[in-house]
């Protein structure tokens, strides 16, 4: 067994690592977008590791393992069938076209980055994992949250996938199923997937407990402020237009709700 912070430690150097590795892969490919993919399965990866050497109630090690590597499995197969044999993403050529001659260092440092940030996601797992005592109802409503969370992000992606595919649907903003009450609901169930952790392994007097707070408080930052809604509205205000604008106005942007009545811009 090892401790969970000389484990953490192990998985930052294990990840900047495997970024190399990744990075090498999407300088030949010329498509950065791959790195999105392997972020979610070093995640998976990791949490399995650390559900075998990580001190803890042995029950509660497993459980948690399984479920976060499912979620991760789960995320980065979407990626990957997202990603693979297509045009780099938007934010990675435009990534390309700033560095210019120096794309291939920035691109280095920004997987360096990818892989700091598996360890700061690994982390509330780790928390949960190492919690003591045997199982509980806490862990029950851990799982019923993962349940619920993994649920709808996958029936999200289904139903904008599903909408994509449809011939009839070409310059429209999709507003199928979940898509009605929220503009981006499968970002909603990712942020809501965090908590599971954070209700199992959420032992805030201690010092590995408050890294559980770090899944939805960093996950939340990233979707709202960083690489989330911002950049995809974007891209579906220049795509869609006045549709999206009425979208805007009648649709939660993140919680789902009810849609309101449209009004004028």
């Amino acid at each position: 067994m090892i401790g969970p912070w000389w484990y953490l430690l192990a998985v930052w150097g294990a990840a900047a690592v495997g970024m190399a590795g990744v990075w090498c892969y999407c300088q030949r490919k010329r498509n950065a977008g791959y790195v999105d993919a392997a972020w979610a399965l070093g995640i998976g990866a990791a949490v399995l590791v650390a559900a075998a050497v990580v001190p803890g109630e042995p029950a509660r090690r497993w459980l948690v393992g399984v479920l976060a590597a499912a979620w991760a499995v789960r995320l980065g197969l979407h990626l990957w069938r997202r990603i693979h044999g297509k045009e780099e993403d938007g934010r990675y050529q435009a990534m390309r076209a700033y560095f210019g001659e120096r794309a291939g260092l920035a691109f280095f440092v920004f997987f360096q980055m990818q892989a700091v940030f598996v360890v700061v996601f690994t982390a509330p797992v780790v928390a949960a994992i190492a919690r003591p005592g045997a199982l509980g109802w806490r862990d029950g409503l851990g799982v019923l949250i993962w349940a619920v969370a993994l649920g709808g992000e996958a029936l999200a992606d289904h139903q904008l996938a599903a909408f994509k595919r449809d011939p009839g649907t070409a310059g429209q903003v999709c507003r199928r199923g979940l898509w009605r009450y929220s503009r981006h609901p499968n970002y909603f169930f990712e942020w809501v997937h965090w908590f599971t952790y954070l209700v199992i392994g959420g032992a805030l007097g201690t010092a590995l407990g408050w890294a559980a707070l770090a899944g939805p408080a960093v996950m939340l930052g990233f979707l709202l402020v960083v690489t989330g809604v911002p950049y995809t509205e974007k891209r579906a205000l220049a795509s869609k237009g006045e549709a999206y604008r009425r979208y805007q106005r009648e649709t939660s942007a993140f919680i789902p709700w009810f849609p309101r009545e449209s009004r004028p811009a």
